[in-house]
């Protein structure tokens, strides 16, 4: 329970969260596909963590996100024209909402059931933070929408399934397995180019009281795959938590990892953290919030950023290698239409794909603000 709250504590509300999946009745169901096989056709049946089936009768038409991860991942597919709700705000202000309908509280993260409900879309999309507001779930449910809920995404080959399911909810699977497509590309590259590297020890910087990631989450995946050896997971942590800075000084790693966001302009820590390798050589690398914390199509853009700043040698090998998949994938040429960008300067191939802004919400219920979303 306690490592449960620490991860609560922070990063929160995107395409994934904590815990399994929700499991409801009826039609107001919480599902994530255990399916080996993708279906996409209808009526489509999926199975939910706990064993439950939730059943969408026809291909959606209107679909909601609940989360601004949620509606980044709908758009990272080309499925936005079926979006007819989301959040409104500064988090989602890269994905052009025009006039679909904010489902939230005005701050662009809390949503208001009866504003769903209103909508009655055939199908809610929702990360599995839902977990934490049953009384959410229970008023869609009453209301007989359906809820499908997202796993836990504890790793890149979990961002795919979350990709692949996106697509099943909201009949574009085509756009789904595109953006897989360009993923996978885009990573073997990242793979070959380091596979003879060193992977030097690095600490991921996540907030003023030491969160960091270990084993068992997608952000490991990405130091890792970014030609990293990822502290927290030599220390034996597992999941997200908080690493005293003792520990980090001992270790002393030769580089810091941190997202940059507009709550810090430094990694939260360096005052702990002087005396340390990466400190001494300014070796410190600042990631996209968003990229770094939500387990959506944009973590190849984190792996870029870390590799443009640690293997800067490989990365000028491998430049043009990623520009030209990504105007392989480019829809039609068009490079304004939703185009996203990590850290000023990479756009994004796929059709509709935006990089949502930084996700730092409230539960409101509870109070708390998470750090793995």
């Amino acid at each position: 329970m306690q490592r449960q709250l620490a991860v609560i504590l922070t990063v929160l509300l995107t395409v994934s969260a904590i815990g399994p999946a929700v499991a409801g009745a009826g039609t107001g169901t919480g599902a994530a596909v255990q399916d080996a096989e993708v279906q996409c056709d209808y009526p489509l049946t999926m199975t939910d963590a706990t064993g439950e089936d939730v059943t969408i009768e026809d291909e959606p038409e209107s679909v909601v996100t609940l989360y601004p991860g949620d509606a980044q991942l709908a758009y990272s597919i080309g499925a936005e024209d079926t979006v007819v709700g989301m959040p409104v705000g500064q988090y989602t202000e890269s994905l052009e909402a025009g006039d679909r309908t904010d489902i939230t509280k005005d701050d662009g993260v809390t949503p208001v059931a009866e504003e769903i409900i209103n909508l009655n879309p055939d199908v809610v999309l929702a990360a599995n933070v839902a977990l934490y507001n049953q009384d959410l779930l229970e008023q869609l449910e009453d209301a007989g929408i359906t809820v499908v809920v997202l796993d836990t995404a504890n790793s890149l080959d979990d961002v795919r399934e979350n990709v692949r399911v996106t697509g099943q909810v909201t009949g574009e699977c085509d756009g789904a397995e595109e953006t897989l497509q360009w993923m996978n590309e885009r990573l073997e590259i990242y793979e070959n180019a380091l596979e003879n590297e060193s992977a030097p020890l690095a600490y991921y910087d996540g907030g003023e009281s030491g969160d960091t990631h270990g084993t068992e989450t997608f952000q490991h995946d990405v130091m890792t795959t970014a030609g990293l050896t990822n502290l927290a997971a030599e220390e034996g942590q597992v999941e997200w938590g908080q690493m005293n800075s003792e520990v980090v000084v001992n270790a002393n790693p030769e580089w810091i990892v941190y997202p940059d966001s507009d709550r810090w302009d430094a990694p939260p820590s360096t005052a702990d953290l002087d005396g340390v390798t990466a400190i001494q050589e300014d070796n410190i690398v600042a990631v996209d919030d968003n990229a770094m914390s939500q387990p959506g199509p944009n973590v190849v853009y984190a792996i870029e950023t870390i590799i443009e700043n640690v293997h800067p040698d490989v990365y000028s090998e491998i430049e043009g290698d990623l520009e030209a998949v990504d105007e392989e994938y480019r829809d039609d040429g068009n490079e304004s239409d939703g185009g996203s960008e990590s850290d000023g300067d990479n756009e994004s191939a796929i059709p509709g794909f935006g990089t949502a802004a930084a996700l730092i919400a409230l539960l409101a219920a509870a109070g708390f603000v998470a750090r793995r979303r």
